[in-house]
């Protein structure tokens, strides 16, 4: 009867060490220790209410965004049209956002209509009317369908962007997800400095290079004397007590070159003032693009413009072959670094605003975690002694699986590099709990045997045997349940459906297989005829 008992009491060790030797890692000091070397790198990390954090809930502007794609699709269009020797003057943007094409010549209305069908399916003719020289005015505007999915893969690509952008900040376990009302969400545990996440999550990065107009007076344009194709900007320094100024400079309007061609970026110091820049380095393309720009603006300057603020206006004093650009600015060693990471992650699709901003400090993330142990304890004690009165030998086996059930659970957690919260530590409790009821049904399953008239040994068996199919079925429903909030929930609540799933598969385990080694042990050891103290 007891022929399988050596395997199941060696698979049972086993588990036990594979689990100490993932649950170790967790435990305080021994991660940097010499043990630590020999131990897997895994370990369980605290959610943001348990290690303290930022919690920021980011609205993406969509509006600029369609304005941007707009514009996007309005320089397409001109660059098409003169391809197909249509005239056509440069589309203009309308609030709405709408966009203006003003073809010149009526006979071409038809080579013009169908050019919108075939190229441009994602905008539709709102209004056309002809004007009095021969002009015909479209407007054109953007098809639902394709306003639904740029909607869709704006968000996306925003949140794409401040994951890449917080893993190379050095985040452990950052928690990033959409949610409705075009919001993003962003847990950041164990950050500090807010000012500086927001700064580099929140930072659009869109990077411009263009022409500098020095024959235009600065001074005039701050008066409003702008001549046409030409915008006022200014140019970051900075001054000799650290402080930033900003100097007006006026720029030609259309960038000669964006950001979207970088590859890489970093952060560097220059060989001649040892000051901290931008290394940037530019792909097959935009190589090309940067050489050709440089050639034709040689003994001009160029402005590298990030977000609408010039930070430097080097000469071009040749072409510049090889793809490196570097970005001067006067940065601290922090603020190179910065830009860049956001530079490396790519620009953000459209601006984002902070909606709401909350600091969870490291104390009250400690007293969160002396508050959910207490809990656990608390509950332990109360099921412990409840199952040593009721069930006397057989409630002690009951809580040597219980202790066992839980240091299983955070090996799992552990080993997958889970993120523990307190919602989580509310699952712990909770599968402290069903762990306990998996035990209760086997136990009064044996005892309703042993009233039947069965030898303990039989009656034993027979309850385990019995009771194990209502345990898989009733855990079974369970997993199913914590899967689905696992899937569609928020942070908290994936952190509560982690762990119950953890714990209820765990107490399968425990309660089905490893408390049944212990009695059979224990009826090994006794007469066949002995009574069994449940």
């Amino acid at each position: 009867m007891y022929r399988n008992l050596r395997w199941r009491i060696l698979t049972t060790l086993t588990v036990v060490f594979v689990a100490l030797i993932f649950l170790l890692p967790s435990a305080p000091g021994v991660k940097n220790s010499k043990l630590g070397k020999y131990l897997p790198d895994s370990a369980i990390n605290l959610g943001l209410d348990l290690k303290g954090g930022i919690h920021l809930t980011l609205g993406v502007d969509m509006d600029k965004a369609i304005e941007n794609n707009m514009a996007s699709i309005g320089q397409d269009l001109k660059a098409t049209a003169r391809e197909e020797s249509l005239p056509v003057l440069k589309p203009t943007v309308l609030p709405g956002p709408k966009l203006e094409v003003v073809l010149m010549s009526q006979d071409k209305q038809d080579a013009l209509e169908k050019l919108f069908t075939k190229n441009f399916t994602s905008v539709q003719i709102d209004s056309k009317e002809k004007l009095g020289d021969g002009r015909v005015r479209y407007v054109l505007a953007m098809t639902p369908d394709y306003r639904k999915y740029l909607t869709k893969m704006t968000l996306d690509q925003a949140v794409k962007t401040i994951r890449n952008r917080i893993d190379q900040f050095g985040v452990a376990e950052p928690d990033i997800r959409r949610e409705e009302g075009n919001r993003i969400q962003v847990q950041l545990p164990g950050l500090t400095d807010p000012d500086r996440a927001i700064s580099v999550i929140g930072k659009t990065a869109h990077l411009e290079f263009k022409i500098v107009d020095d024959s235009v007076d600065p001074a005039s344009a701050q008066r409003g004397i702008v001549p046409p194709g030409r915008e006022l900007s200014s140019i970051v320094s900075r001054g000799p007590k650290g402080q930033l100024a900003e100097t007006p400079i006026v720029l030609l309007k259309d960038a000669v070159m964006t950001g979207e061609y970088i590859t890489d970026a970093r952060a560097t110091i220059e060989s001649n003032n040892n000051q901290f820049a931008v290394s940037m380095n530019f792909n097959a393309r935009g190589a090309k693009v940067f050489e050709r720009v440089t050639e034709e603006n040689i003994h001009k300057r160029l402005a590298i413009v990030l977000d609408g603020k010039c930070y430097s206006a080097p000469v071009i004093q040749d072409k510049i072959p090889g793809g490196h650009a570097q970005i001067t600015g006067s940065f601290t060693q922090d603020e190179a670094r910065d830009l860049a990471i956001v530079l490396r992650a790519g620009a953000l699709p459209a601006p984002v605003n902070i909606l709401e901003q909350r600091t969870i400090g490291p104390t009250l993330g400690q007293e969160s975690i002396d508050a959910g142990m207490m809990a656990t304890l608390i509950a332990a004690a109360a099921i412990i002694l409840f199952m040593t009165v009721y069930y006397r030998v057989a409630g002690i086996f009951a809580n040597v699986v219980l202790m066992l059930n839980i240091v299983l659970t955070l090996a799992g957690l552990a080993a997958f590099g889970a993120t523990l919260t307190l919602p989580g530590i509310a699952g712990i409790i909770l599968t402290i709990a069903m762990a306990v009821d998996a035990n209760v049904l086997i136990y009064e399953r044996i005892r309703e045997e042993l009233r039947l008239g069965l030898r303990p040994a039989d009656a034993v068996h027979k309850g385990y045997d019995l009771a194990t199919l209502a345990i898989l079925d009733s855990n079974t429903t369970n997993v199913l349940v914590a899967i689905i909030l696992y899937q569609f929930g928020t942070g908290p609540i994936r952190g509560f459906a982690v762990t119950l799933v953890l714990g209820i598969l765990m107490s399968m385990f425990t309660a089905i297989f490893v408390s049944r080694i212990m009695f059979d042990l224990y009826i090994s050891k006794r007469p066949a005829d002995a009574a069994v103290s449940i």
